[in-house]
């Protein structure tokens, strides 16, 4: 199981704590590889982008309008975390219904 995220994410800290057998990703370090974003893209479509983000906001019109995997090469922070890929599911965000999927409280 990977768990692509922010070291600095309470979110993702979270989800790790309840992964402990996980490895982490940080993707500001090591970037997310693009077979897998697009995977994501497909899956998860507008959802994979974190509108709410401070790196959203810094981004103009302009740059918001390119395509999502574009965003999400230029900037990986843009990414709603964690991404969670297990064997050869993804899940997205650290809700109710991935914990439930994936087992945990």
């Amino acid at each position: 199981m990977k768990l692509y995220g922010l070291k600095t994410c309470d979110t993702c800290r979270k989800a790790l704590k309840m992964l402990p057998d996980a490895k982490f990703v940080d993707v500001r370090a090591d970037d997310v590889p693009s077979d897998l974003l697009q995977r994501a893209e497909v899956q998860f479509g507008a959802s994979l982008l974190n509108t709410r983000s401070t790196t959203w906001r810094g981004l103009s019109e302009s740059e918001r309008a390119r395509p999502p995997l574009d965003l999400l090469m230029d900037h990986p922070t843009l990414m709603k975390r964690p991404l969670i890929l297990t064997g050869e599911k993804l899940y997205l965000g650290w809700t109710a219904e991935t914990r439930a999927a994936l087992g945990v409280g």
